[in-house]
C-alpha cells in the first residue's frame, strides 16, 4: 500500500445514489472505493423511507382495527405494543441494510471503507477510520452522496429539553401521552398522524399559513381538515418562541400571527423543521467546491460541481430530497460517464407521495404554478366520494385534482389526496411521460371496480 491509495473513483456515502453508482463504476472496470460513515443504505434505508413507512403501516392497522365495527367486524379493545412495532421496524431496516452491504462487498473492483471523509485537495481525501487511524485516498473522480440530517432550529430553551427528531422518535418504547410537533411539513404530518393512531394526543405547530407550503391551498386545507378530523390539533400562523421542561411535561410557548401568545403543554416534543446538508466534516474548501447559502453543494444539470472531476448527487446537492431523485441522479451519472451519453436533470418529472392517510400523490406543476406561468389551463377536480372503489372499502376521504393544458389536452400536473393516492398519481405520471392527452384516460376501459377507473370520471369534472 502506498502512502496514498489511488482510485479511479471514490464515492462518499452509500445512499440510494452512491451505492448503485459505485457498483456500476466498479462493474465497468473502474477501481472504485465507497466510503460510509455509519450504515450502508443512507437516510432512506436507515432513518427515512424504510423505517417510517414500516411504522406508518402499523399505525394504519391500528386505525382500521378501531374502525372495525364500521365494516361489521366486532373486536375487543386494542393496545399498542411499541417495543414490537419498533422491533419490526428494526428487523426490516437490518434486512435492507445487510442486503445492501453484501451487494457492495461482493462487487469486484470495489472497496467498501467505513470512515469519515474529508477533502485534502481537489482530488484527494483523508478518511478517519472506525479505529481512529487515517487513510489517504486519491481519485480521478469523486462523487459526494453524503446526504442530509434533521435541522435543529434556533429556539430558546431547546438545548435544555429532551426533544426528538425524525430518527430518535422511531426508537420510543412507549406511546407519548401528548406529542408536540414543531413543523407542518412531510415529516411532521406523517409522524403526527402515526402517533395519533397509536393513541397519543397530538398538536402540530406550524409558522406558515398552511401545511405543506408547496401545495395548492385547497390541497393543504383539505389535509388540515382530515388531520383535525382524526383528532389532531393544528396551529397555523404560529411561531415557536421558547420551550421549557417542567417535571415530566414540556411547555411550548408560541406567538400567533396576531401577536397573541399561546402555551401548549405536552409530554414529548418532535422537532421537524427541515433538514440540512452533511457538509461540515467534508472540508469542501480544500477541494475548491462551492456551496450555496444553505450549505448545499452547487451542481449543474449534469451534477458536476465547480471543481473538475467532482460530482454531487442526492439530497446534498439541494435538489428535490427524494430517494427516487437520488437514484435518478445515479442514472444520469452512469449514462454520462459509462455509457458516454448526455443525460441531464433538465425537465425531469418529480413525483412524490406524502404518506399520511389518505395519501397525497403529487406530480408536475400545481394550479398555483400554472397560473403564475400564465398558462391556459383547465382544472379537473373530483371528490373521492365519487369513486366507487373508495366507497366500497369505506375510504372515501379526499379528492383528485388534475391540471390540463387547454390548448393541447396534455396533463401538466396532478394532486391525488385519497386512498392509494401515490399509485393513482403514478398512472397520471405515465400519461404525462407518454404525452397522452387526458381524453385517452377519460375514454379508456379500466377494470371495475378499481381505483384506476376514477380517471374516467375525473376528466369529466372540470371546474375551471
Amino acid at each position: 500500500m502506498s502512502a496514498t491509495d489511488q482510485y479511479q473513483a471514490v464515492v462518499i456515502g452509500t445512499g440510494q445514489g452512491g451505492k448503485p453508482l459505485s457498483v456500476a463504476l466498479a462493474s465497468a472496470g473502474w477501481r472504485t472505493a465507497i466510503l460510509e460513515r455509519e450504515h450502508v443504505g443512507g437516510t432512506c434505508v436507515n432513518e427515512g423511507c424504510t423505517p417510517t413507512k414500516t411504522m406508518v403501516a402499523s399505525g394504519r392497522v391500528a386505525y382500521l382495527t378501531r374502525r372495525a365495527a364500521d365494516y361489521g367486524v366486532l373486536t375487543a379493545n386494542i393496545w399498542i405494543d411499541m417495543p414490537r412495532i419498533r422491533q419490526r421496524k428494526r428487523d426490516i431496516v437490518d434486512s435492507f441494510r445487510n442486503r445492501g452491504r453484501a451487494a457492495l462487498e461482493k462487487t469486484r473492483n470495489l472497496d467498501l471503507i467505513f470512515g469519515e471523509a474529508s477533502f485534502t485537495g481537489p482530488n484527494s481525501l483523508t478518511v478517519r477510520l472506525k479505529d481512529g487511524t487515517r487513510r489517504t485516498l486519491g481519485a480521478e473522480k469523486i462523487f459526494i452522496d453524503a446526504g442530509c440530517r434533521p435541522a435543529i432550529p434556533q429556539l430558546d430553551g431547546l438545548k435544555d429539553v429532551p426533544y426528538l427528531n425524525s430518527t430518535s422518535i422511531m426508537e420510543l418504547d412507549s406511546v407519548p401521552e401528548h406529542l408536540l410537533v414543531l413543523g407542518g411539513g412531510y415529516v411532521g404530518l406523517e409522524f403526527g398522524q402515526m402517533f395519533r393512531r397509536f393513541g397519543s394526543c397530538v398538536s402540530i405547530v406550524h409558522r406558515g399559513d398552511r401545511l405543506l407550503r408547496g401545495e395548492d391551498s385547497d390541497v393543504a386545507d383539505e389535509i388540515a381538515a382530515l388531520l383535525r378530523q382524526d383528532g389532531i390539533d393544528i396551529f397555523l400562523n404560529t411561531t415557536a418562541e421558547s420551550v421549557t421542561k417542567s417535571g415530566s411535561q414540556i411547555l411550548l410557548t408560541a406567538r400567533e400571527k396576531s401577536g397573541t401568545m399561546r402555551e401548549i403543554q405536552g409530554s414529548h416534543l418532535l422537532v421537524a423543521t427541515g433538514r440540512v446538508p452533511n457538509v461540515e466534516t467534508l472540508n469542501l474548501s480544500a477541494g475548491g467546491i462551492a456551496t450555496d447559502n444553505s450549505g448545499f453543494i452547487k451542481v449543474n444539470s449534469k451534477l458536476e460541481t465547480n471543481a473538475p472531476g467532482v460530482y454531487a448527487l442526492g439530497d446534498i446537492n439541494g435538489g428535490p430530497a427524494f430517494t427516487h431523485i437520488s437514484y435518478d441522479d445515479f442514472r444520469i451519472l452512469r449514462t454520462n460517464l459509462i455509457d458516454k451519453g448526455s443525460a441531464t436533470t433538465d425537465g425531469r418529472l418529480v413525483p412524490y407521495t406524502v404518506y399520511i392517510d389518505p395519501q397525497l400523490g403529487r406530480i408536475g406543476i400545481t394550479e398555483t404554478q400554472a397560473r403564475e406561468l400564465n398558462k391556459n389551463v383547465r382544472v379537473a377536480n373530483m371528490a373521492m366520494s365519487s369513486v366507487a372503489r373508495a366507497l366500497e372499502v369505506d375510504e372515501s376521504r379526499g379528492f383528485m385534482k388534475a391540471i390540463v393544458d387547454a390548448d393541447t389536452d396534455q396533463i401538466l400536473g396532478a394532486a391525488v389526496l385519497g386512498i392509494e393516492g401515490g399509485e393513482i398519481m403514478s398512472m397520471l405520471q405515465l400519461a404525462m411521460m407518454g404525452k397522452i392527452p387526458f381524453t385517452i384516460l377519460r375514454d379508456a376501459i379500466f377494470a371495475h371496480p378499481t381505483l384506476a377507473e376514477s380517471l374516467n370520471n375525473l376528466f369529466t369534472h372540470f371546474v375551471s
